[in-house]
């Protein structure tokens, strides 16, 4: 397995280098056949509003199957970098959890899976405001907006492969194609190990 190890306005030491790179082997071993490389970037950033420390450590792991990213903050590089590991091995727990709970997962169980919808007020008066264009965006009104715009090349996925891809970057949702439907989908994170899913069917105009 590759380890990458790189520092961003901070340098990394070759101790620090070789003693990450010990302790992300031993984490790893048992996905060794699966792991090609492994990132591990350390930031120091502006610590205003964080009161849990100013270098953010973020461990990314790359091979055969979904990415597998944890991070966590602190005011030193290792103790950054323990409790970025320690979230990146209770993200591989839980999927792994997941999987056997769920084992045999089929299209049958999207029934059971509650759709929620968020309700719109049209009645509200809404004032007159400028209109201005941010990021190729038009935008209602004076206030800050920041826009990012992210661009990924994906597969088909299954529900129970989103699930795991979902889990394993520690998110709360998860965007793919379904697999059975092409359709554009979101899985989504309620409680515990129940899970949301909604589709998009698009429709042609004519």
């Amino acid at each position: 397995m590759d380890v990458s190890i790189t520092g961003r306005h901070l340098t990394v030491s070759d101790a620090t280098r070789e003693q990450v790179t010990e302790e992300l082997t031993a984490t790893v071993e048992k996905l060794r056949d699966r792991v090609i490389r492994a990132e591990v970037e350390f930031t120091q950033g502006d610590s205003k509003g964080d009161p849990d420390g100013e270098i953010r450590c973020e461990i990314t792991l790359r091979g055969k199957g979904p990415v597998i990213r944890a991070g966590a903050h602190a005011s030193d590089k290792m103790i950054a970098f323990d409790r970025a590991e320690e979230k990146l091995k209770a993200q591989l727990r839980k999927a792994a959890d997941r999987r056997k709970r769920h084992r045999g997962l089929r299209s049958a169980k999207l029934a059971e899976l509650e759709l929620e919808a968020v309700a719109v007020d049209d009645t509200l008066e809404k004032p007159i405001a400028t209109r201005k264009v941010v990021g190729g965006l038009e935008v209602t009104g004076d206030g800050p907006l920041v826009v990012r715009e992210k661009r990924f090349s994906t597969v088909p996925l299954t529900l129970a492969q989103a699930l795991d891809e979902m889990e394993l970057v520690g998110h709360d949702f998860f965007l793919y194609v379904d697999a059975e439907t092409a359709e554009p989908s979101v899985v989504y994170r309620r409680k515990a190990y129940d899970y949301g899913v909604i589709h998009l069917t698009v429709e042609t105009t004519t």
